[in-house]
């Protein structure tokens, strides 16, 4: 597992496939919280009706943190279905 304490402000998150994710707003116990800016980026088969606020990613995704980018384990299409509100609850 990834050290999730090298996670930092502002780092960018890509998928497993290289594509941008989102941004690195801060870590939240187990999830990463990104920028408000990143929930209405659009990847290619994702559908995203929860854009202009915070969007989650579970820690659990992050496959490596090396420098100013977090790669998670699944592939960004993927890893959007992934994410969450900030109650916790899924988009």
């Amino acid at each position: 597992m990834a050290d999730i304490s090298q996670i930092k402000e502002h780092a960018e998150v890509i998928g497993a496939d290289g594509v941008h994710v989102g941004t690195v707003d801060k870590v939240e116990g187990d999830r990463i919280k990104l920028t408000k800016k990143d929930s209405g980026a659009e990847v290619e088969g994702a559908d995203n009706p929860h854009a202009g606020h915070h969007h989650y990613i579970s820690t659990g995704l992050v496959a490596d943190v090396e420098g100013d980018t977090v790669r998670l384990s699944a592939n960004a299409d993927v890893a959007v279905t992934f994410e969450e509100e900030e109650g916790g609850q899924p988009l």
